[in-house]
Parts: C-alpha cells; sequence; structure tokens
C-alpha cells in the first residue's frame, strides 16, 4: 500500500508490479497519478489519523510505503505496533517530516556537520535568532514539504513577511521555523542511499542538483564530486540512515561548500523514499531509484548498482490553473536525440506545479542537460 500517490509513487507503483505485487495507491485527492497503475485506489484525508488507520486495517497489506510527508505519522506507529511492516520504519517517517527532529539527530545526536540554526516560535524570537547567524538567512517551517513556505531573508526587515510565508506554507497547526545561515556552496547533490534488511549499505552515483524555492527543478548523473568528499557524504549518510533503521531507498541531500582541494560536505536534508532529483536514474542507472526501492523492501539481491553515463532532467511546471490537463509540444521534445518525457497525468494544474519531466542522456553532463532542457522547453501544460 501506498500512502501517497503522486509522481515518484507512481513509478514506485509500477516497479512493483513488474515484481508481482499488488498496490493499492492512496492519496487525498482521485486520479492521482499512482491510482492510475495500481490495482485498486481510496482516496482518504492523509491527515486524517482514524482514516488511515481504517484503510490500512482494512486491506491489510504485507507492507506500507509513505511517499509523501503530509501523513498522520502517529497513526504509522500505531499500526506498526499492531504488526504492520511500514518502510523503512514508522520512526523514519515521522522524524524525517520534521526539520527539526531531523535536524536534532544529525547535529545533535550524530554530530554532522550541518548549517548553524536555530528555532522560533515567533517573529519576534525569528528576529533574535537571525541576527546571530548573519544575513542573509533561510527561514522554512519546521513541517512543509516542496520549498513550502521557506524563503531568503537578507536584513531584519524581512523577517515578518519570513515568518507569514512560514506559516501559510506550513502543514499542520504547529507555528515554528527552522532559521539557518545561508550556505555558500559550489554544489547540492543527493546521495540515494539504499538500506537492505540483511546486507551492506549501497549508493547510487551522486547526483547533482538546482533548487528553486527550495523546489528541484533540473538534475545531473554522476555529479563530478572529489573522491574524499564522496566519501564524507557516504559516511554521513550511512550514520543517518544506520540510526533511522528499517530498509528501502533514503534520498540524502548534502552541500559542497569551500574551495578545490578543501572541500566540505554539510548535510541538508533527508526523504525515506526515492527522491524527486532521482528521477534522472530511469536514464542513468542500470536499476533506477524506484527498482532499487522495491528490491531492498522485498528483501531481493541487488547485485551492482552501475552508471550507464552522464544524464539529466528538467522539470515541466505548469504556469496557470485549471482541469483537465493536456500538453503541447510533446512531438518536438521527443525529436531531441536520446530524450524520453514522463507526464504525470496530474488532473489539474496551479502555477509552478510539476507536471511532467524530460530526461536525457549525453556523452558529457553539459551535453545531458543540453538536451533534458531543450525537451523540456519544448512542452507547454494546458489547463483548460
Amino acid at each position: 500500500m501506498l500512502l501517497g500517490s503522486g509522481e515518484l509513487g507512481k513509478e514506485v507503483a509500477i516497479a512493483a508490479q513488474r515484481l508481482g505485487c499488488r498496490v493499492i495507491a492512496v492519496d487525498r485527492y482521485a486520479g492521482a497519478p499512482a491510482m492510475q497503475v495500481a490495482d485498486l485506489a481510496e482516496v482518504v484525508a492523509m491527515a486524517d489519523g482514524d482514516a488511515l488507520k481504517a484503510v490500512v486495517r482494512r486491506h491489510r497489506p504485507d507492507l506500507v510505503i509513505p511517499e509523501i510527508e503530509a501523513l498522520a505519522v502517529d497513526a504509522l506507529a500505531e499500526l506498526e505496533a499492531e504488526g504492520t511492516t511500514v518502510i523503512p520504519t514508522a520512526r523514519a517517517t515521522a522524524v524525517t517530516m520534521n526539520r527539526d527532529r531531523i535536524r536534532d539527530l544529525a547535529a545533535s545526536e550524530l554530530g554532522l556537520r550541518t548549517a548553524r540554526f536555530a528555532y522560533a516560535e515567533s517573529a519576534a524570537e525569528l528576529a533574535a535568532a537571525a541576527a546571530p547567524l548573519g544575513w542573509p538567512v533561510v527561514v522554512k517551517p519546521v513541517m512543509s514539504s516542496s520549498g513550502k513556505g521557506q524563503s531568503v531573508v537578507r536584513g531584519p526587515e524581512g523577517i515578518a513577511a519570513a515568518w507569514e510565508a512560514a506559516l501559510a506554507g506550513a502543514r499542520g497547526a504547529g507555528a515554528r521555523v527552522i532559521v539557518e545561515e545561508f550556505l555558500q556552496f559550489e554544489l547540492e547533490i543527493t546521495l540515494l542511499t539504499v538500506k537492505q534488511w540483511d546486507g551492506p549499505t549501497l549508493f547510487c552515483p551522486p547526483i547533482g542538483h538546482i533548487q528553486e524555492r527550495g523546489d528541484y527543478q533540473c538534475s545531473w548523473q554522476p555529479a563530478a564530486l572529489p573522491a574524499a568528499a564522496l566519501a564524507q557524504a557516504e559516511a554521513m549518510a550511512r550514520a543517518v540512515t544506520d540510526n533511522l533503521g528499517g530498509a528501502g531507498l533514503f534520498g540524502v541531500e548534502f552541500f559542497l561548500c569551500g574551495t578545490p582541494g578543501a572541500e566540505q560536505v554539510v548535510f541538508s536534508e533527508l526523504s525515506p523514499r526515492p527522491h524527486d532529483t532521482g528521477l534522472v536514474t530511469l536514464m542513468g542507472q542500470n536499476l533506477n531509484e524506484f527498482e532499487l526501492h522495491l528490491r531492498a523492501v522485498l528483501g531481493l539481491p541487488i547485485p551492482e548498482i552501475r552508471s550507464l553515463g552522464p544524464a539529466a532532467s528538467r522539470v515541466i511546471l505548469a504556469d496557470s490553473s485549471g482541469a483537465p490537463v493536456a500538453y503541447r509540444g510533446v512531438a518536438a521534445a521527443l525529436a531531441e536525440h536520446d530524450t524520453q518525457l514522463l507526464l504525470f497525468g496530474k488532473p489539474d494544474a496551479r502555477p509552478r506545479r510539476r507536471m511532467g519531466v524530460a530526461l536525457a542522456r549525453g556523452s558529457s553532463e553539459t551535453e545531458a542537460r543540453a538536451r533534458a532542457d531543450r525537451a523540456a522547453a519544448q512542452v507547454k501544460v494546458v489547463a483548460r
């Protein structure tokens, strides 16, 4: 059972069905992408713990795989106590959906290098916490996803607006934000980390990515990373995933800071599930991130994770609201050599909503990224 049925859940469902699994897709709205390929679909208020428990108890799935962060995590803990297997664990899902809990785990318990940070529960506390970090700072709700409520504050005059934006973008009723120093970084990477039930932790080739408004815009693989920096990232990813336990694929995000030869790897965030930047693995690896996730949680062998050469992705965004949705320029996009399109089939559009992604290969990172960019630029989302 998938709890969350967006574009990543859709690929998980496809990978599961290829291995003979029966898939039940659950989300808050009908017609979500994974529901279009699942064996059965259920529409449930995902923040309603009683509703989540009821749907799980009714179907009694072998595995419950949370695919989004906006969930009633207390319900997962109760279900796990009853004997339901939650991937990777109910605790991992709860810790990672709260920025304060994952940051405290990484920085305080595990001693990983992170950006300097503080918490605030009012605009006045935010102003007092931000100043010692130096301007600019980054303000985020402790509970949100896809960059919602995140802003960069250049000086004290921006605090009030950042506080209001964080509250508006937060999940749940809590009024707490995290404020971080603004890191000057050379590269932002995702290290897809595969934790097995009975086997070593495995790593995919690192993925470089660019975010805007806290949401991924493009990614490429393999990212050029010094060997020492990659070793640092792998050690940090292994430490945090070992602590969280369970099995499955984790998307662990890092910043690469400093000068050549003196790079520092800084832990950023973690998702206990396939990662949006990892869509590039559909073109860039022998086993994509969704296949790896399923093999890990089903206890199946993973003999090798191998790069197939430079690959890249570029998101396709809507620029208006409406439904139903159509796409123009698909033929022109697919005329580009070594490209694929994933059009997610979301039933409605809104500005900046991710509606698809262009994927490409090339003889170099530059060529792969250029091909993905050109293909994505051809596609126009038409909301009627």
